[in-house]
């Protein structure tokens, strides 16, 4: 995490990444920035292909994610006035405060997964819920996940998915507070790191993990100055629809899943090569299709610049159209990308030694000869690379990566059926009219029936 904000102080890097902010003629993470031309928006994706690139695009919750989150509700500061002038003036507020003071922030969205027939309203005392308010701020009480670097984080935003119903009021609430505000608990899952590792054996788990936790408001106290909507369930569940939130997050969740892709899929392709698999067609087949997926990923992200459009604040943002797709394909290829490299790597997978083996004279002349790569490739040289490719295809930190690509941007299913909703082009339905137009209607006297049909037989025989 470190490294990420390293950057920022890196001079070879800090054009990149940076930006001075003008009313304070400070710098800021680039994330933050408005864009005010489509080249804005390629330089903000330049700022995340740097920061992914320190990772490998494996971290999906790296700082600058909730940053453009963030610049997104300060955009649409109108729509929270709509619910009070004063929450649209705390958004903006928070907007700079996060942004001048380069905080790291986490968020968590889901219900506590106990019961999805019910909603909020009915499930009262573990859903988080606004259980007091006083002249000064209000007081939240229950539970939400999912925090992905909750317990490093400086600071928590609570924002919901459109998910509330009347009755839900007490539940619509956007705040933020810091992590260590009295009252929130954390609790983390089991990190899949164990210090009895070496980077020879697990490059990326024990580097790039990022932890996830529940958190537990017990009778926490936000001041009104840190509420954003409060009990408003029509302004919660257009928090999506109507900031361009996704449009914002989507373009950097796009530029770190290319990232992925392309470090997965080279993997893939450097670990065929090792031992020759490559020369066969089916597999040629495999990794010709993973590369188009690479493919279309980038062209979402250059369209969705090139077709940018203007907030009602003035400033622009990119297309959400091509990213949805985007966001809507990769629950489904980075799995197959997955699935790919452990077909490839088949048996191999299971056979690696340790780093420790390596060092263990006795098997020096074993471990050289039948560990060895096509061409040559040294044994170590060779294990290495099934190392890392089963840190990322066939490890818990591994497949966490994958859980994390299907569900990250919501449900896949219900994603599908929005982009089904949502992005019906008129020149679909233009081009099948005009096609049903050349048909016309049955001509009179050309109604072939039974009858005669019967009467053609003979001449069709």
């Amino acid at each position: 995490m470190a490294a990420l904000y390293d950057t920022q102080h890196d001079p070879e890097l800090q054009d990149k990444v940076t930006y001075v902010v003008p009313e304070t003629g400070e710098r800021a993470g680039l994330a933050f920035m408005p864009a005010k031309s489509a080249d804005d928006l390629r330089k903000r994706r330049e700022a995340y292909r740097i920061w992914a690139e320190t990772n490998f695009g494996l971290m999906g919750r790296s700082p600058d994610f909730m940053n453009v989150t963030l610049l997104a509700f300060w955009e649409a500061r109108d729509d929270f006035a709509k619910g009070g002038e004063q929450f649209g003036e705390n958004i903006v507020k928070y907007y700079e405060y996060i942004r001048d003071n380069d905080l790291f922030l986490s968020h968590a969205l889901i219900t506590p997964q106990n019961d999805r027939s019910k909603q909020s309203s009915e499930q009262a005392s573990m859903h988080l819920r606004v259980v007091k308010e006083t002249s000064g701020g209000i007081y939240v009480s229950g539970a939400r996940m999912i925090a992905t670097l909750g317990p490093v984080s400086d600071e928590m935003i609570m924002y919901n998915l459109p998910q509330f119903k009347a009755g839900d009021e007490d539940h619509a609430l956007i705040f933020a507070v810091p992590t260590d505000v009295k009252g929130l608990r954390q609790i983390a899952r089991d990190p899949y790191y164990v210090e009895a590792h070496e980077s020879y054996d697990h490059p990326l788990s024990m580097r790039f993990e990022e932890s996830d936790s529940l958190l537990i408001f017990d009778n926490v106290f936000v001041p009104w100055e840190r509420v954003f909507c409060y009990r408003q369930v029509e302004l919660s569940n257009k928090l999506y629809s109507h900031t361009g939130v996704r449009n914002h997050t989507a373009h950097q969740t796009n530029t770190r899943a290319l990232v992925k892709m392309q470090f997965s899929v080279g993997l893939a392709i450097a670990v065929a090569k090792s031992i020759k698999a490559d020369q066969f067609l089916h597999v040629q087949q495999m990794l010709g299709e993973l590369l188009g997926y690479i493919e279309q990923v980038k062209s979402a992200l250059v369209r969705s610049e090139y077709e940018s459009e203007l907030s009602e604040v003035g400033t622009v943002r990119p297309s959400l159209a091509p990213l949805q797709a985007i966001r809507t394909m990769l629950p489904f290829a980075y799995p197959r990308v997955i699935e790919v490299l452990q077909t490839i790597g088949a048996g191999g997978f299971m056979l690696m030694p340790s780093g420790a083996d390596f060092r263990a004279p006795e098997l020096s002349d074993d471990l050289a000869l039948y560990y060895q790569g096509a061409g040559g490739m040294p044994s170590v040289e060779r294990v290495r690379l099934f190392k890392l490719a089963w840190d990322l295809a066939g490890e818990a930190f591994g497949q966490r990566l994958v859980q994390y690509e299907r569900y990250y941007a919501g449900d896949p299913v219900r994603n599908l059926a929005m982009n089904y909703l949502s992005n019906q082009s008129p020149d679909m339905q233009r081009l099948v009219d005009n096609a049903l137009a050349l048909a016309g209607q049955p001509e009179a006297g050309r109604d072939i029936t039974a009858s005669s049909v019967k009467e053609l037989e003979p001449a069709l025989d």
